[in-house]
């Protein structure tokens, strides 16, 4: 537990839009997260998440992957960049860059990635048109600690869709989008208040260890 109760520094990263990212500012600033966002990070320019930095005074910077030479010459310098703003969790939130091993191991355990499927289902790219290919019932998004496995670290929570014969690639990902702002801002505030942790690459909770699903949100929409 956060004895403390004050806000923990996190460092969010981003390639796009950063609609994840809008919902943890709301939560920073109608105080139901005890977080302050230090700093957000894109890989790519003049995407709209800095807009959303920008908007709200939080401090934002561009380091893009293109101007360097190797995957690990761009990792050290997002690490260096990153620790400058000594943050206490990073975010990865829409952040599309396969990170190296040794990145990943920096911040073992402290930090977090959400992914739109129901992980181990669907790691990679294009996962709600795999899910509809594949005619299953359910699909959904899982938050998850970030290891050197693409998309294989520890579920921490998990939220289902129903997929119904109508949807698209296109209406199921609104569905999952709406699961994803409800289930990051949550995964980061267990994190923040002291309450989650990757002990020995299982996840603990509430202090229990949580079986390789993660915690399971109850509403299906």
């Amino acid at each position: 537990m956060n004895q403390t109760n004050s806000p923990i520094n996190v460092v969010v990263l981003i390639s796009g839009s950063g609609s994840n990212l809008q919902a943890l500012i709301d939560g920073q600033q109608d105080g139901s997260l005890p977080i302050n966002i230090c700093a957000v990070i894109s890989n790519k320019p003049n995407v709209k998440g800095l807009d959303r930095a920008e908007k709200y005074g939080i401090a934002h910077s561009v380091i893009n992957h293109k101007t360097f030479d190797s995957r690990e010459a761009f990792d050290a310098a997002l690490q260096a960049k990153i620790d400058s703003h000594t943050p206490e969790l990073v975010v990865l939130a829409g952040f599309m860059r396969i990170l190296t091993p040794a990145f990943t191991q920096h911040y073992a355990g402290k930090m977090l990635n959400i992914h739109p499927s129901l992980l181990p289902k669907y790691q990679g790219l294009h996962t709600h048109q795999r899910a509809i290919e594949a005619g299953d019932d359910f699909h959904g998004v899982t938050v998850h600690f970030v290891t050197a496995e693409l998309d294989g670290g520890p579920n921490i929570i998990q939220a289902k869709v129903t997929i119904t014969p109508t949807d698209t690639a296109d209406t199921l990902a609104k569905k999952v989008q709406q699961q994803e702002h409800v289930i990051y801002p949550l995964a980061v505030k267990w994190f923040a208040e002291g309450n989650l942790t990757l002990e020995k690459n299982h996840v603990v909770l509430n202090g229990k260890t949580l079986d390789s699903a993660g915690y399971q949100l109850e509403k299906i929409i």
